[in-house]
């Protein structure tokens, strides 16, 4: 019997679309984990290139990599800086289960 070769999955091989980044952002936003939102920007950086993201917001790659693991303790301004960068805003909206 031949051994059955897995490779690691990544979140970031599958956002090619802005639609694709947009969906996933959403879907983790409505889970309400800071961490995970911070993980999810962490996919998207690494889908469109982290160390032209580094540039752009004056943080360091291997900085922006712990910040957004999941693990980090990512800062809202980090979030806001790394947002803005890759060409996205946050947006507040009521919440409709409340």
């Amino acid at each position: 019997m031949s051994k059955v070769k897995f490779s690691r999955y990544d979140t970031a091989d599958y956002l090619k679309t802005e639609e694709d980044i947009a969906a996933y952002l959403e879907a983790v936003a409505d889970e309400g984990d800071p961490a995970l939102i911070a993980a999810a920007l962490g996919d998207v950086a690494r889908a469109r290139n982290m160390s032209e993201l580094a540039r752009e917001t004056g943080l360091t790659r291997q900085g922006l990599y712990k910040a957004l693991s999941g693990e980090g303790d990512a800062s809202f301004a980090t979030v806001m800086k790394v947002a803005h960068a890759l060409g996205l805003r946050i947006a507040f909206l009521p919440d409709k289960a409340a």
